[in-house]
């Protein structure tokens, strides 16, 4: 049993690899971080800097960007750092930071597109009711939700894992986690039972949510054209975001807990899935498909362009 407190972590996933592979991941790696916070700076600045954009859709849709960044920061510095050096190590205490802001990213995800599936269900299913219902106060709220719960939720989660004594090193993922400090502890836990039920629960929870809203939503367009336009332009991106984001998050899920013998460079890949690829898509997938983002986003491109010139 190793003392909790001095104990050093290892990164066994890049350890194992060579430094010319290092250095290819490594610029790889920095040009997928530059873009990301990038795409998402620029659309969280379009919400902010256009007032017609101050609508609850936008505000919900702002917040998932920022949260995306969160989890980009969380992630990508630590491993950029890891790949410059011959060992890559962690201390405990770091790790369990890195895990706390990790799993708020996860579980802030599906509560940002859980609260964005309620503001879809209700501007199409109870248009009459949306604007008195949406106010200021709610949106503030909901916000206030949808940063608390998993700070708290993770808070809980996190704190079981750091209790129970370690007896390895050695962490083959490339960030930390707690279901690897689980896997690190001297002998099974009822903590480690508990805390795969608080997290799978709350998943379904947030999925149910989203399943229930969006039928309702299926069954209000049916015999409405102009409902179904709403849909397609605001829903679809949504529901984009949502099933990236869920499919993506089960299969690192399932790698984590499934032992499974495939290359090392592969499980690397999908240890990380659900860290990159949401914060990149989402913003794309908006930008792409929410006309007056992109107009926004068009319109500051211009000003710096002709500032520049």
């Amino acid at each position: 049993m190793y003392n909790i407190s001095a104990v050093t972590l290892l990164f066994t996933a890049l350890n194992e690899t060579d430094m010319t592979s290092r250095f290819i991941i490594f610029v790889f790696t920095l040009t997928g971080f530059l873009i990301t916070v990038f795409l998402n700076s620029v659309l969280i600045l379009a919400v902010v800097m256009e007032k017609a954009l101050h609508q609850p859709m936008y505000v919900f849709l702002c917040n998932l960007c920022i949260n995306g960044l969160c989890g980009t920061v969380a992630f990508y510095p630590k491993l950029l750092s890891d790949l410059t050096m011959q060992i890559s190590s962690v201390s405990i205490h770091e790790c369990i930071v890195q895990s706390y802001a990790i799993f708020i990213y996860g579980i802030g995800e599906f509560t940002n597109l859980s609260v964005m599936s309620l503001d879809r269900y209700l501007a199409i299913c109870r248009p009459l009711y949306y604007h008195s219902v949406m106010t200021y106060v709610t949106v503030l709220k909901l916000l206030t939700f949808i940063w608390m719960f998993p700070c708290c939720t993770t808070l809980v989660i996190i704190l079981m894992a750091a209790r129970n004594p370690i007896c390895g090193q050695n962490v083959n993922k490339l960030y930390c986690g707690s279901f690897y400090l689980e896997r690190l502890a001297c002998s099974a836990h009822i903590s480690e039972i508990i805390i795969k039920l608080i997290f799978f629960g709350l998943l379904n929870i947030l999925v149910l949510f989203v399943i229930f809203s969006y039928v309702k939503i299926v069954i209000a367009c049916k015999q409405s054209k102009p409902k179904q336009n709403k849909f397609m332009r605001t829903c679809v991106p949504h529901l984009v975001a949502f099933s990236n984001f869920m499919a993506l998050s089960l299969f690192d899920a399932s790698h984590t807990q499934l032992k499974l013998d495939v290359p090392q460079m592969l499980q690397n890949f999908n240890s990380a899935v659900f860290l990159v690829f949401p914060p990149v898509v989402n913003p794309i997938i908006y930008g792409i498909k929410l006309s007056p983002i992109r107009t926004q986003i068009v319109l500051i491109a211009r000003r710096i362009v002709f500032k520049v010139t």
